[in-house]
């Protein structure tokens, strides 16, 4: 029998590594722009290579995870994903910056797909609902990162040097806690894997309801520095100040949504993250003043923060395809919607207006509430997760 506790606290290590570094990246993208006097269209051009990256990775890094296991290949990656964000901040032109974010982007959903992998069986093993409690620790490395960041900018530090101290420091915290005893299931892989993974079946809707957190999520880690900067009109440390806000929200609500979840089921749970997100949104876009839209922010986090544990437990249950494949299906729509829409929204921006395309995001949360019942309908998922709404 393994060590569940000690497979438990590698895994949370896993997964606040990853969140850490993706934090201090959105936390910089104000300055990341100023440096390369991006325009809103130009940066959202930056952001979608950086999407195209992961989307290329995840069918990749779910059939590396089934056939040689999730744990071996989250450690890996996370070694690669530690050099990408240097490399981020040692970008001397824009071309070299859009590599370093391709580089970053792959290395960010490989690991993502890797670690999931790798937490679904922990969860199996351990017979309970523990999924969001490691999302907690994503968000809680995230906010860290995000920490490090409005730290970064009071202290004048640039951007090479910031990533450079955020990578070192985050391989020194989490990297030994994540070496443990694992023997993950390996499957012999498919035939032929696709180029892009995408769900079937009872996944499709699984993956829609994904897709409008992930979209949330993205919005919220690219754009809420942007936003604050630009529309609230807060100074460049204030406006690190967002994405931290709603990392802390969701690292408090993902501590207590599988107890959510064992009381009341993953169905009522989805509807009301939904609601929560789009009223949070309504706050974000309307009177332009610090408080409330940091308040808009803590809503939009405490919705979010359930639906994307749920969707990989949910996909990791499946009994037609293996683990692996499976979030790798849903983690295209989910992630992919993370790293994807926001460069989405840097486009409708330029057309439009910030204000607006972020209107837009939360309406999509409210799919998460029409469709929550899909949440509820996996088989052998750990006890507590029911189809009671």
């Amino acid at each position: 029998m393994p060590d569940i506790r000690r497979a438990r606290l590698a895994v949370s290590a896993a997964f606040a590594l990853n969140g850490a570094l993706l934090g201090a990246w959105a936390s910089r993208v104000p300055a990341v722009r100023d440096r390369f006097e991006l325009s809103e269209g130009a940066l959202g051009l930056m952001l979608l290579v950086m999407g195209v990256g992961a989307l290329l990775s995840f069918p990749l890094a779910g059939s590396m995870a089934d056939r040689r296991g999730a744990y071996p290949v989250a450690c890996l990656l996370a070694c690669l994903y530690l050099l990408t964000i240097v490399a981020i901040g040692l970008a001397p032109v824009p071309l070299a910056l859009a590599a370093a974010l391709f580089a970053f982007g792959a290395c960010h959903g490989a690991m993502d797909v890797a670690m999931n992998s790798w937490a679904a069986e922990v969860e199996r093993t351990s017979g309970r609902s523990i999924m969001s409690s490691f999302h907690a620790m994503w968000s809680l490395g995230a906010g860290l990162g995000a920490g490090g960041g409005w730290l970064a900018t009071r202290a004048g530090l640039s951007l090479d040097a910031h990533f450079a101290l955020t990578a070192l420091a985050v391989a020194l915290v989490f990297g030994p806690l994540i070496r443990t005893r694992w023997d993950s299931r390996r499957s012999a892989p498919a035939a032929k894997g696709p180029v892009f993974a995408l769900p079937r079946g009872a996944l499709v809707l699984v993956g829609v309801v994904a897709t409008a957190a992930g979209l949330g999520e993205g919005a919220a880690a690219d754009w809420s520095a942007v936003f604050l900067a630009d529309v609230v009109g807060t100074t460049q440390s204030q406006a690190a100040l967002g994405y931290a806000i709603f990392s802390a929200t969701m690292v408090a609500m993902r501590l207590c949504v599988d107890g959510l979840i064992t009381r009341f089921g993953p169905v009522a749970t989805a509807r009301a993250a939904g609601l929560f997100a789009a009223l949070g949104t309504g706050l974000v876009v309307g009177p332009a003043t610090l408080p409330l839209t940091l308040a808009g922010y803590v809503l939009i986090g405490m919705g979010y923060a359930a639906v994307i544990p749920m969707a990989f437990s949910r996909a990791a249950a499946d009994p037609d395809v293996p683990a692996g494949q499976a979030i790798a299906s849903v983690a295209t729509l989910g992630y992919g919607a993370m790293l994807m829409g926001p460069p989405a929204i840097g486009f409708l921006a330029e057309l439009t207006s910030l204000r607006l395309a972020t209107a837009l995001v939360g309406a999509a949360a409210l799919a998460i509430t029409a469709l929550a019942p899909v949440l509820g309908q996996g088989r052998g998922l750990p006890r507590g997760r029911t189809a009671a709404g």
